[in-house]
């Protein structure tokens, strides 16, 4: 029976964000423009760290390795969502449903390991400036962490991807979602999901209580070392350093934690919360990390002058 019903349903309907034609015009020109938007925003920070030697360094390595993460966690989201905009029949077929949750699932939890890397980083070179040549100077070093985030959250996602395999499927089909998250899969399911529940969970606590407490422990730790700065102007400083990477943090903890642990009921709630941090945080996060940060707005302006100036030239 169980191999009866799970040859039958092949395909799953993604009821998206509207119904409405009109309304999903308008939808797909506001999400192709954020795509756009997303892509241009996290090439050109790219392109800025590859091109200035001045920002050779382990704090930008980190943000170059989260900015290429944003591509692809863009692109695994909202490509599907922009395809369903302009069709009839937003279908997706078992195998491709699950296909896109394990990218989410790589790109959005080797982004979480990332950002508590760079919490890490932040916490070395306001706490234990002296020994941060020793510990974060090295080449090896960074891409050993980065690597790390990478194949943890690989494993993570690997694991939930061949429980998920095993679920049988019934009769009901139709999706409360944009987007293919593991979630919307178990209520689908007739078979029973308490392994897959669980091990979904421990994979968020992950997140929450290893990662997170991380990125908690190190900003108490940076908090109270910055409060003990006599000078304002050095306190200033170092509040400016780390306040790009905290509200970062915030944006993308806040809303993806809560998605992942709340129960899955198709509400409006949902789809805000999967917006927020696999559209909305990708968009920003180029922003947040340019808008106050004087050596990327220094390397922008100084590339910008550059390629000003070679026009210029070949126009001549």
């Amino acid at each position: 029976m169980a191999w009866r019903n799970r040859s039958t349903i092949t395909k799953f309907i993604l009821t998206g964000l509207s119904d409405d034609p009109h309304i999903q015009a308008l939808l797909f020109v506001l999400f192709l423009g954020i795509y756009l938007l997303t892509m241009m925003g996290n090439l050109m920070l790219l392109l800025v760290i590859r091109a200035d030697s001045r920002l050779h360094a382990p704090m930008y390595f980190f943000l170059s390795n989260l900015s290429f993460l944003d591509l692809c966690f863009s692109s695994v989201t909202l490509s599907k969502l922009l395809k369903d905009l302009l069709s009839e029949k937003k279908t997706i077929s078992v195998e491709g449903f699950v296909a896109q949750v394990f990218f989410v699932f790589v790109t959005a939890g080797t982004e979480a390991f990332l950002l508590s890397v760079m919490a890490y980083d932040r916490y070395v070179t306001i706490c234990h400036p002296l020994l941060y040549g020793q510990v974060m100077s090295s080449y090896q070093v960074c891409v050993r962490l980065v690597w790390g985030s990478w194949v943890v959250a690989f494993l993570d996602a690997l694991i939930n991807i061949l429980l998920a395999l095993t679920m049988d499927f019934c009769d009901v089909q139709t999706i409360h979602h944009y987007s293919c998250e593991l979630p919307s899969l178990f209520p689908l399911s007739c078979s029973d999901v308490s392994t897959n529940t669980t091990m979904l969970l421990c994979s968020a606590l992950l997140h929450a209580t290893g990662t997170c407490l991380l990125i908690f422990f190190s900003y108490v730790r940076i908090v109270s070392t910055i409060l003990s700065i006599s000078s304002t102007s050095g306190r200033s400083k170092a509040f400016s350093t780390c306040s790009s990477h905290l509200t970062a943090v915030s944006l993308f903890y806040g809303s993806a934690i809560l998605r992942y642990l709340m129960p899955t009921s198709g509400s409006s709630l949902e789809l805000i919360l999967s917006i927020q941090y696999s559209v909305i945080t990708p968009l920003l996060n180029p922003l947040i990390y340019s808008w106050k940060n004087k050596e990327v707005k220094a390397a922008l302006r100084r590339m910008t002058i550059k390629y000003l100036q070679c026009l210029s030239t070949e126009e001549i």
